[in-house]
């Protein structure tokens, strides 16, 4: 069984195929699909190459089904989604809404799994207090 990907809004499923996809847009209010690769820790892409973001850009994240935004609640630079693995655990995933940063973190009562070079951005010495309760718990 394939890990499956929710918005952890709607619970719709984002995941098709060999991408999540998501509903993007840019600073400039350009709005595109973005499909980002299943597997937490590769950050290969794809969008339309019209589409285009500079590095280190701010992107905003929605979910295609229910349109609500992405944004973690504990770190404005973070998009939360949800995960269920093949065991169905679900895992709690967040990763950075910024071009070119990569950092992904897995997490669920298991602990913490971080990726990317980035990640030391947001670790947890920099979470807020209700998430530091929520990988406690």
């Amino acid at each position: 069984m394939e890990n499956h990907y929710l918005c952890p809004h709607c619970r719709g499923h984002l995941r098709v195929g060999d991408n999540i996809i998501f509903k993007i847009r840019n600073t400039r209010r350009e709005k595109g699909l973005l499909l980002l690769h299943p597997e937490v820790g590769d950050f290969t892409s794809m969008k339309h190459p019209h589409f285009t973001f500079q590095e280190g850009e701010r992107i905003d994240f929605f979910c295609p089904i229910c349109l609500q935004n992405l944004d973690a609640a504990f770190n404005e630079n973070l998009i939360h989604v949800v995960m269920i693995d093949a065991q169905r655990t679900e895992h709690e995933i967040y990763f950075s809404r910024i071009t070119g940063e990569k950092s992904t973190y897995k997490v669920s009562n298991k602990g913490v799994m971080e990726t990317g070079e980035f990640s030391h951005r947001y670790t947890r010495c920099k979470m807020s207090d209700q998430s530091i309760q929520y990988l406690q718990s």
